[in-house]
């Protein structure tokens, strides 16, 4: 059995503590976080503490809260020689304080508050300063995924900055197309098909040989009409940046 501690109560502490609810190897002994709350509707309030000092033995510590916050929360630990680990994409490992053996746990996922995650399905970066850590660390993982990847802090940075990418920017993308569906009168559904098949089709083969669109065919009439469509300045901009990167990217200019 591993005992965990689970410190946060944001989005990727919920969902971590719903995951090891059911796991049979795994017991979450205790939470903290500054405003005493329940990270589920089962979590028995013996279990929640807004005291460091109160904090029980465990053979994980997790710290999933924010960024901005993990040194501090790592350094207001009252005790050493115990596992701590962090759960940021890119927040170096030796900010953790080293009166604690350090190490990060790193699942690589968007998480919504009410959007249920299949963790079978989300890769785990870790990141340990021995052996006996990361295997540790692997055994953790490994109860709820097989995606299971060694990763430095130099190699976590890159999948997160990646990661921006495929998540926060495509979303951002989502949400304008959005916009111009709605100004229009068109529903925003029609084109679920295709965000579907776009998403699948990578898994399958290169991004650079699925690149299609007016972009990369250097199609002039097709863009410029666009162009037109867009009435919002900032959409506008973003398409002709987007398209200038396609272009360039595949040499060809506007």
């Amino acid at each position: 059995m591993i005992r965990v501690i689970i410190l946060g109560a944001g989005n990727v502490a919920k969902h971590l503590y719903t995951a090891f609810y059911n796991q049979k190897s795994v017991e979450v002994v205790q939470c903290y976080n500054r405003k005493g709350l329940s990270l589920h509707s089962d979590q028995r309030e013996n279990t929640i503490t807004q005291d460091f000092s109160s904090l029980k033995e465990a053979d994980i510590y997790i710290l999933a809260v924010s960024d901005d916050a993990i040194e501090e929360v790592s350094n207001l630990l009252p005790f050493t020689n115990k596992l701590i680990v962090h759960t940021s994409g890119s927040v170096p490992m030796n900010v953790l304080t080293d009166t604690n053996k350090r190490g990060v746990f790193y699942p690589l996922q968007t998480f919504s508050r009410d959007k249920a995650v299949d963790f079978t399905t989300i890769p785990f970066c870790l990141e340990a300063e021995n052996d006996a850590d990361l295997t540790l660390l692997k055994k953790l993982s490994s109860t709820l995924s097989k995606k299971v990847y060694e990763v430095s802090s130099e190699q976590r940075n890159v999948l997160h900055v990646s990661a921006v990418f495929v998540n926060n920017f495509t979303n951002y993308l989502f949400s304008t197309a959005n916009d111009i569906c709605n100004e229009h009168d068109v529903p925003f559904e029609i084109l679920y098909p295709l965000i579907m098949e776009t998403a699948k089709k990578i898994t399958k083969m290169n991004p650079d040989l699925a690149q299609t669109g007016p972009g990369i065919r250097n199609d002039s009439k097709t863009i410029n009409r666009h162009l037109k469509i867009l009435t919002d300045t900032t959409q506008q901009e973003l398409y002709k940046t987007l398209t200038k990167a396609i272009q360039s990217k595949y040499g060809k200019k506007l």
